[in-house]
């Protein structure tokens, strides 16, 4: 056994160093992403010009822009998703072949798809008449 001296012995700082190591090449992916992530920004924005950030919604120029955009896409995402949904809600009658389990199952997945269109569609509607109503006022 080699003493260094500070209560470590040789075989320990080996594996110290070999775990160490070990780990890095285990998690060197992450460990390029920190650097790209952290330090690649400060080294670019390194002179001394004022950043500015470009509104990437140019027309939205309030919050209820904003909500009624976001709730635009998500009706846009949302209509298609609740169409499959259905679809498949039918597959699964025509499946269930008048099996009473497959029928329930069947009927829960067509009730469950349509509280969903009615909150998707309601969320809409409801941010529609706040919108009128804040630009009565």
């Amino acid at each position: 056994m080699i003493s260094l001296g500070i209560g470590l012995d040789f075989r320990v700082k080996y594996n110290i160093i070999n775990y160490m190591s070990i780990y890095i090449k285990k998690n060197l992916l992450k460990v390029v992403l920190v650097v790209f992530v952290l330090v690649l920004p400060i080294l670019s924005f390194a002179d001394d010009t004022p950043i500015t950030i470009a509104n990437p919604l140019p027309e939205v120029t309030s919050i209820n822009g904003l909500i009624q955009n976001i709730l635009e896409g998500v009706i846009k995402i949302g209509m298609p998703i609740i169409a499959l949904a259905i679809i498949y809600c039918g597959f699964l009658f025509v499946s269930a072949q008048g099996k009473p389990e497959s029928i329930k199952k069947a009927k829960d997945a067509l009730l469950y798809t349509l509280i969903g269109a009615a909150i998707l569609l309601g969320s809409w509607a409801i941010a529609q008449l706040i919108t009128e109503t804040v630009k009565a006022l």
